[in-house]
C-alpha cells in the first residue's frame, strides 16, 4: 500500500447519530496506515433494516445510492462488520437481476472491509501508538465473526496498546441479543440474551468491554447500566487510535 491508496469511509447511520468518536477514529487510524480516507456526504443506510424486514425493493434503492456514492475508491472501509457484511455478502445478491448495478455490487464486495480486518489483512499495518491501563474484554458480534470471519485481527491489534490485558469471557462469540429489528420483534429473547452476555462480561472483572459494531455495544452498554453493572463499553476503533476522550458509550458506569 503506498500513499495514494484511495479509501471511502462508510461512516454508518449510527456512528454518525449516536458516536461520531467511532468515525474519526477510524479516519485516523486509515490515514497513520498511509490512506487517502474521504466520506462521501451522499452515502446513506447500508439497507439492511430493509433488507431484514424483507423490503427487497427498497435495499436495492439504497444499494444503488450506496455505490453511486463509493465507486471512485479502491477500497470501502466500514467501522461496523454488519454494515461492511451487508455490502460485501448480500449487495451481488440484492442486484444481481440488475444489468447496470449487478456489476458493480460484486466489484465493491471484492473491496469492501471491515476496519479491524482491512487494517491488518489488507494493508498489513500494525503500528499502534496508543495507551490503556488495565484489562478489557472483547466481545465478537455476529457479523464481523460468523460473515466475515474476523476474530484474531482485533486481538492482535489490542496486543499493540501499551499496558492492555485482554481477559477473555468463557463465550466472547455468544451474540449479544440486538440483531437490529430482532430486539424489537422478540424483546424477550433479546433481553434474556443480553443478560447472559452483561454477566460474562462482568464475570472476567474487566472494567471496559470493546467490540467492533456498534448496534451491539448500545445494547450491551444499555444493559449493563440499567443493571448497575460498574462496566463501560467502547468501540475498538477508539482505544486503537488512543482517543478515548469521549465518555463511554450510554454514559460513565463507573
Amino acid at each position: 500500500m503506498t500513499d495514494a491508496t484511495n479509501v471511502g469511509l462508510f461512516a454508518t447511520c449510527l456512528v454518525d447519530l449516536y458516536r461520531p468518536s467511532v468515525g474519526f477514529s477510524a479516519a485516523d487510524l486509515l490515514e497513520r496506515a498511509g490512506c487517502r480516507v474521504s466520506v462521501p456526504t451522499n452515502q446513506t443506510c447500508c439497507g439492511q433494516p430493509a433488507y431484514n424486514a424483507g423490503d427487497q425493493k427498497t435495499a436495492a434503492d439504497i444499494a444503488r445510492n450506496v455505490l453511486d456514492a463509493f465507486d471512485t475508491f479502491d477500497y470501502v472501509v466500514a467501522p461496523s462488520g454488519s454494515c461492511a457484511g451487508m455490502l460485501r455478502c448480500h449487495y451481488p445478491e440484492v442486484l444481481k437481476d440488475d444489468p447496470q448495478y449487478g456489476p458493480r455490487a460484486r466489484a465493491l464486495s471484492e473491496n469492501c472491509w471491515e476496519l479491524v480486518s482491512f487494517l491488518t489483512d489488507v494493508l498489513g499495518w500494525a503500528d499502534i501508538d496508543a495507551d490503556w491501563p488495565g484489562e478489557i474484554t472483547y466481545h465478537d458480534s455476529c457479523s464481523i465473526l460468523r460473515e466475515l470471519g474476523v476474530r484474531d485481527q482485533p486481538r492482535d491489534l489490542l496486543s499493540k496498546v501499551r499496558g492492555l490485558t485482554v481477559v477473555e469471557m468463557d463465550a466472547p462469540e455468544v451474540c449479544c441479543g440486538f440483531g437490529g429489528t430482532f430486539c424489537i420483534k422478540y424483546p424477550e429473547v433479546s433481553s434474556a440474551m443480553v443478560d447472559r452476555k452483561a454477566d460474562d462480561i462482568v464475570a472476567t472483572d474487566a472494567k471496559t468491554v470493546l467490540a467492533g459494531d456498534l448496534g451491539c455495544l448500545m445494547n450491551i452498554a444499555g444493559r449493563l447500566a440499567r443493571r448497575g453493572d460498574p462496566v463501560d463499553a467502547r468501540h475498538i476503533a477508539e482505544v486503537l487510535a488512543g482517543r478515548t476522550d469521549a465518555p463511554p458509550i450510554g454514559g460513565d458506569n463507573g
